[in-house]
């Protein structure tokens, strides 16, 4: 039997994890945190809407009807690809020692 990956971790054990991994002297990537945390929260409130609403809508536009997908998946992906840029931006602590230093020559 395998075991579900969890993917539902609760926002303050990941504000204790990037608290505890950032500059918290630093008041922007303090903010950078708290922007991370309210676009999850606002996907994972999206989320919960499309899975009570269902992938799929019906649009019914006078004697016309078709189905679509839900207009909330498209605002899902903006809001996914924002949480990205934001945790691209992080600056943890020790990450320039740990960063290699790449050159031309790598590419060969």
């Amino acid at each position: 039997m395998t075991l579900k990956f969890r993917t539902d971790v609760g926002i303050d054990k990941i504000k204790d994890y990037l608290m505890s991994k950032v500059d918290t002297s630093s008041p922007v990537e303090v903010e950078k945190v708290g922007r991370y945390l309210k676009h999850i929260e606002i996907y994972r409130r999206m989320e919960k809407k499309v899975k009570a609403e269902g992938v799929s809508i019906t649009v019914r536009n006078g004697s016309q009807s078709y189905v679509k997908s839900h207009p909330l998946l498209a605002e899902m992906n903006k809001v996914n690809a924002s949480i990205i840029n934001i945790e691209r931006s992080f600056r943890f602590q020790g990450d320039d020692e740990n960063k290699n230093s790449y050159s031309a020559n790598d590419l060969l």
